[in-house]
Formats: structure tokens, C-alpha cells, sequence
């Protein structure tokens, strides 16, 4: 059987307008473009399956007009619902793109944040597999702490992602520290990175992270346009240069760099090798408007002959 990616993060909707700047306090703004599309955690489902991983959706939907564009998405990507739809509909997240390409999030959660410890055991990832979450899922409350629950008992042989996400912050301590120590693929931003360990000298942080998740475990703390650092317990971290590429919406890099990333690592190819495939993901993911733009293997594979 092949390797395949257990998504138990949440995924909703995205409502992205392109705006040229944000509004003053009670000001107002007019948007040049405006589209409603499937975001959130669809954007690393997306990345890994276009890169060639098998993904399966283990997280929860909604009934209602935002369930029913999710479920289609994921169809359309050849991903299995796991779950049935839970009674209300799914959130969704305002993404304001501005003048610089940078992202302003307002989210409304929904049905996504329902699920129970029962449908989370109804998952039974394989040795080799991966399950990916995100600090979302983490913060406080009944599912957060099923959740947790729910990854201890994972099999030693299945390989855990986790993507801090910007509300790291609000994850409680205990949790994170539960997590991470369970981790075997950090993925987080510079500034995640310095909300968690307080420092912003980056090369630190990252062994500081190291330290913290599984003994074979890998953290990538991803650097914007700069690419990212690489760190593993039996070496200085190592930085892996971005692609200089003209960025016109940043709306999911991130997810681009962590799909990526994780289906380069399912094909066996190394931490620095991942990390590459992933700068390249995200460079050619930022030259395109939307969330979801994460290239296919072909195209991931042309830009990186073209690069050499």
C-alpha cells in the first residue's frame, strides 16, 4: 500500500479580495477582485496531492452552502471524506490581499471544529503514513484535548506534521509541549518560530525547536522569500535559499511549502532535498492570485530543471 497524508486539520472557505490597502479603524475599502474558494487546511491538501501524495480527509464538514463547496474541492483533488457532514455548515475565513501581496485573516469557525475522539480513532493510519495537524485544532477546548489524546496513541511508525499556524500563541503551553514532543515534522513560520521560543535570531530558534519534537524528528522554519532552515538533532541548522519569483498574493504559501514538503519527504528524498521541492512550491504557489495555487509535480519538476 502506498504511503498516504491523514489530514485532521480543519478546511473552510475562503472569501479572498484584493485590495489596495486596509481600511482606517470604522474607514471602508473597495476590493478589485473578490472570489469564494475552499482554504484552510484544503490549501496543504491540494500542495501534497499535486505533488503526488495520497491524501485522505479525516477532519470535519458542514451541511450548508460552504460544506457542499468543500466537498466538491476535495472531490475534484481525488480526496476521500472520511466523515459524513456534521448538521452546520462550515466556516469560513475573510482574506484581505493587499498592495504587497500581504494577508489580513477575519475567521468564522464552523462544523470543522467538531470532531469527536470517536471519529479521530475511526482513523487508522498505517506505518509509513503521515498525519498532518495545526495549532487551530489545538487551542483550548473538548476537541483540542481529544485531539492530543488522539495522537498519543498514534503507532511509533506513523509520522506526525504539525504547522503551528499565527495562533500558536494561543495554544496553552501544556498542549504545544504534548505535541511537539510527538512531532516528527515541525513546519513553522519566522514568526511562529519567535512567539515560541522568544528569540528572533532564527538559526536559535530552530535548534531550540529541535530539541523539543521527536529524537529523528525535523523542524523547517520557513523564511518568506528567503526560503527556510533545516534542523535535525545530529546537526547545525541549514539554510535552504528561496527562488526569487514576483509575488502577487502570499494567501497560502505556507500550506504550498508544507504539502510540498511532506510528499517530497513520502517519496523518500531527504530533509535538504524536501526543503528545496518545498521553496519551489511556494515560489511558483506566491506568482499566482488565490490560496490554493500550489503547482503540480510537472510543473514543480520543470521549474527546478529550469533553476539548475
Amino acid at each position: 500500500m502506498s504511503v498516504r497524508l491523514h489530514h485532521v486539520g480543519p478546511v473552510i472557505i475562503d472569501v479572498v479580495m484584493t485590495v489596495e490597502h486596509l481600511p482606517e479603524p470604522g474607514g471602508d475599502t473597495f476590493a478589485s477582485s473578490a472570489r469564494t474558494v475552499p482554504g484552510g487546511g484544503f490549501n496543504v491538501i491540494a500542495a501534497a496531492t499535486r505533488a503526488g501524495l495520497e491524501v485522505v480527509y479525516g477532519g470535519a464538514h458542514g451541511k450548508g452552502p460552504h460544506g457542499d463547496l468543500v466537498r466538491a474541492a476535495l472531490r475534484d483533488a481525488g480526496v476521500v471524506c472520511a466523515h459524513p457532514p456534521r448538521p452546520r455548515d462550515t466556516g469560513f475565513c475573510v482574506a484581505l490581499v493587499d498592495s504587497s501581496a500581504e494577508r489580513t485573516f477575519v475567521t468564522h469557525l464552523g462544523a470543522e471544529t467538531d470532531l469527536p475522539l470517536a471519529d479521530l480513532r475511526a482513523r487508522r493510519p498505517a506505518e509509513g503514513d503521515f498525519v498532518y495537524t495545526v495549532g487551530y485544532s489545538l487551542l483550548p477546548g473538548q476537541r483540542a484535548d481529544e485531539l492530543v489524546t488522539w495522537i498519543g496513541e498514534l503507532p511509533q511508525g506513523v509520522r506526525l506534521v504539525l504547522d503551528p499556524a499565527p495562533v500558536v500563541g494561543d495554544v496553552p503551553t501544556g498542549t504545544l509541549a504534548t505535541v511537539l514532543a510527538r512531532t516528527d515534522v515541525l513546519s513553522l513560520s519566522a514568526a511562529e518560530a519567535v512567539t515560541v521560543t522568544g528569540t528572533a535570531d532564527l538559526p536559535a530558534a530552530a535548534t531550540m525547536l529541535v530539541e523539543r519534537v521527536a529524537p529523528d524528528g525535523v523542524v523547517v522554519l520557513r523564511d518568506s522569500a528567503e526560503g527556510c532552515l533545516v534542523a535535525t538533532r545530529d546537526a547545525e541548522p541549514v539554510r535552504v535559499p528561496g527562488f526569487a519569483v514576483t509575488a502577487v498574493d502570499t494567501n497560502g504559501a505556507g500550506d504550498a511549502h508544507v504539502g510540498v514538503f511532506t510528499a517530497a519527504l513520502a517519496s523518500g528524498v531527504s530533509a535538504l532535498e524536501a526543503a528545496r521541492r518545498a521553496n519551489a512550491g511556494a515560489a511558483l504557489a506566491v506568482t499566482r492570485p488565490g490560496p490554493a495555487t500550489s503547482p503540480t509535480r510537472e510543473e514543480l519538476e520543470g521549474f527546478l530543471s529550469a533553476r539548475e
